[in-house]
Order: structure tokens, then C-alpha cells, then sequence
């Protein structure tokens, strides 16, 4: 059951696990989400840079920017033209040169260009390393089984950042404290859903229960695939992945790597367990050698 999660937390009857189901196939890139999560959650502006690549001007999560809708220009080959197979024909300066000339330019394959658009979002692992670091608490599970910072307790060190195998959260500058989405915890609180999802034109952010959310997105992916797009696949949605399945899962058009995601996440303290038994192991050694030397010196 997703709401495991959260009585293994110390929530003895928690509601439904709840989650993002982000359907990326039907994002316009509005960033109405990313507005309405800076509104409601008081998040200070944090730059508005163009990133000189695409229109996007926030270039990635951080302590200031919870939601980040990523634009991804990408050329399409023409109808029929081969996928995979050797690239020993190829020159790369040819090809490079084709993707910056335009449509019906010299260097032009005549393939489409399409744009691929995605609300990315802190996932709220099943196995979050990035509680398992935290020293003071200031990272915890709610009912809900998402994963929020109590940034009045965090003292700062930063071993979040490092642990977090989507490197989603982050330390702002000006206070070092880390920051990230929490999924509206106080909306939920009160039944309301998260700001993000609210404003949502298209509907590519939904939230609601985990298991429904993982229905709905399985339903989807085989109504693009019957409509031709083989392409559809779902990212972060298997609980049998390396973090246990996200809380924030996403229909993605390609490979996760073209969205800047990894593309087989694994919780950064998997091995900490065995770590530290090979530490007591050692250090009992190392004790029991100590020991065998003095009590082998003569008196």
C-alpha cells in the first residue's frame, strides 16, 4: 500500500498517499505553475536569466524555484526516415550543422521541429536519502508521505544537497538553509490541492491518491500509443525503481535524459547499512588486534 510510507513515519491511520502526475504531453509551457507556487509559497525571485538555449528563465529546480517548466527544442526526423542501426556514414559537423539552420535552409533534413515541455518538480522519493541525512530533523515525512523542509530547524549543512539523487533541493545563498517544494503542505492540510496544480491550464499537473494517479497514467500512455506517439513512456511511477517509486511522477515524449533527468535514479544511502557494518567489523578488528599486542608484551 503507498500510505506504508507513512505509517512507517509514526502516522498510525494517514490518508491516502498523495502525488503528482505530471503528463507532460499536454504542458504549453505557461508556467502558470511555476507563478502560482511562488505566490502561495512566498518564494523570492530569483533571477529571470535566459538561459540563451530556449525561453526558459529559471534553468532549473532550486531553493527559489520549486516547479521549473523546461523548454526542449528538438528536430524531428522526416516520416520514415531510420531510428537506430550504425553511425559510421555520418559526419558530425554535417549533422550539427543541420540542427542550427532553419526550416528550408541549406543544412535542413526536412524534419519537424517540435518543442517537448515539462513542469519538473521535487519527486518525494519513497526512500528519500535526503531524510535519511538530515541531522536535525528538519527533514520529514507527513501523512500525506511527501517530504517537506522545516527550514526553522535546518542548521544548513548541506548533506541534503548532496543526497538527493535528482539534485532537486538546494541551500539559497543569502541564509544557507535548504529549500524545496512541499508540496503545498498546508493546502493539504485543509483538503485544498497544491497552487501548482490549481493553476494548471491543460490539466499536465494533476494530484491527487498515488495509486489513482498511477491508473490514470498507465490509461494514458496506452491512448498515445494507440494514436501512434510510441515514444510515451512513464517516469518515476514504479515502485520497484531505485528510490521506490516518486510521489511526483511524469509522462515523458523521450529518453528522461533529454529532460535533464536520470535515467535510473538510485537512493544515495542504499549502501549506507552495509558501510557501516564493514566500519564495526574493521573497528572490532582493529580492537581485537590492539588488545592481542598488549597482552603479548612482556611484563
Amino acid at each position: 500500500m503507498t500510505d506504508d510510507i507513512a505509517r512507517e513515519a509514526g502516522y498510525a491511520a494517514p490518508p491516502p498517499r498523495m502525488g503528482f502526475f505530471t503528463d507532460t504531453s499536454v504542458c504549453i509551457g505557461c508556467k502558470a505553475c511555476e507563478v502560482a507556487c511562488k505566490e502561495w509559497n512566498a518564494i523570492p525571485e530569483d533571477g529571470l536569466e535566459l538561459t540563451g538555449m530556449s525561453y526558459d528563465n529559471t534553468q532549473g529546480l532550486g531553493a527559489s524555484t520549486w516547479r521549473h517548466v523546461a523548454f526542449i527544442e528538438q528536430r524531428v526526423p522526416p516520416a520514415g526516415a531510420a531510428h537506430g542501426g550504425g553511425h559510421d556514414d555520418v559526419d558530425v559537423f554535417d549533422a550539427a550543422r543541420a540542427l542550427t539552420d532553419p526550416p528550408g535552409g541549406a543544412g535542413d533534413s526536412g524534419g519537424d521541429v517540435r518543442w517537448l515541455m515539462s513542469s519538473d518538480v521535487c519527486k518525494h522519493c519513497t526512500h528519500a536519502a535526503c531524510l535519511d541525512v538530515c541531522p536535525t530533523g528538519s527533514l520529514f515525512r507527513t501523512e500525506f508521505g511527501t517530504v517537506v523542509v522545516q527550514e526553522d530547524i535546518c542548521n544548513g549543512c548541506g548533506y541534503c544537497v548532496s543526497a538527493c539523487p535528482y539534485g532537486v533541493i538546494e541551500r539559497r545563498p543569502d541564509d544557507g538553509r535548504a529549500w524545496k517544494c512541499t508540496m503545498c503542505y498546508d493546502r493539504l492540510g485543509v483538503g485544498m490541492e497544491p497552487a501548482c496544480a490549481k493553476a494548471c491550464p491543460t490539466d499536465s499537473i494533476q494530484f491527487g491518491p498515488l495509486e489513482e494517479l498511477r491508473e490514470r497514467a498507465a490509461g494514458r500512455v496506452a491512448q498515445l500509443h494507440a494514436a501512434g506517439d510510441r515514444g510515451a513512456r512513464l517516469y518515476g511511477e514504479d515502485p520497484g525503481d531505485g528510490v521506490g517509486g516518486d510521489g511526483a511522477f511524469f509522462l515523458l515524449l523521450d529518453e528522461p535524459e533529454v529532460y535533464g533527468l536520470p535515467p535510473d535514479p538510485v537512493v544515495t544511502t542504499r549502501d549506507l547499512p552495509g558501510m557501516w557494518r564493514h566500519a564495526a567489523a574493521a573497528a572490532a578488528a582493529l580492537a581485537a588486534l590492539a588488545a592481542a599486542g598488549f597482552a603479548g608484551r612482556p611484563r
